[in-house]
């Protein structure tokens, strides 16, 4: 089952790279049992890919966790203050240049969407003072517009926030 599911996930990455440059190429990134990598025995999922980076959820070390792989560099990238052992991460989208990476989260039933500022290291909830659930965000590449789903009123609708957390008509 854990190859089918990394056999997905690459087939999903190579899917997403194949459409991102000027040619349809495949990268070959090396599997690594250590999980320091960007393959692993773990589920990777939602991966979202730009020039540079590609940003992915994984259950790797336990909880389901942000991880930034440097696509040049081969290597993953830390994210200090990022993950939090009681939330359940899920699709992460980061701004071209890679300082900005927004995501969901889901805490004792209560769905959050935060913006990560990779320079200053920092976590701040976009949506906490929001009565309604929340999913699905994404940044635009300057990383100055969020747009993630809310559900108000019975129904599923779009909201288009500033980078500072406040609501864009």
């Amino acid at each position: 089952m854990v190859k089918c599911f990394v056999l997905i996930s690459m087939a999903i990455l190579t899917t997403l790279l194949n459409s991102c440059g000027s040619y349809p190429r495949l990268l070959r990134f090396p599997f690594d049992p250590g999980g320091r990598g960007l393959n692993s025995r773990s589920s990777e999922l939602t991966p979202q890919v730009t020039s540079s980076y590609i940003i992915f959820v994984s259950d790797r070390n336990g909880s389901q966790d942000v991880y930034l792989f440097n696509a040049q560099k081969r290597q993953l990238i830390d994210l200090p203050g990022l993950n939090s052992l009681d939330e359940v991460a899920s699709h992460p989208s980061i701004s071209e240049d890679g300082r900005y990476i927004v995501f969901a989260t889901s805490r004792q039933g209560k769905s959050n969407i935060y913006l990560y500022d990779r320079q200053n290291q920092q976590k701040r909830s976009l949506t906490e003072n929001l009565q309604a659930e929340v999913r699905n965000p994404m940044i635009n590449a300057d990383g100055d517009r969020i747009v993630f789903e809310i559900a108000q009123d019975g129904q599923w609708d779009i909201m288009v926030y500033d980078r500072a957390g406040n609501p864009i008509d």
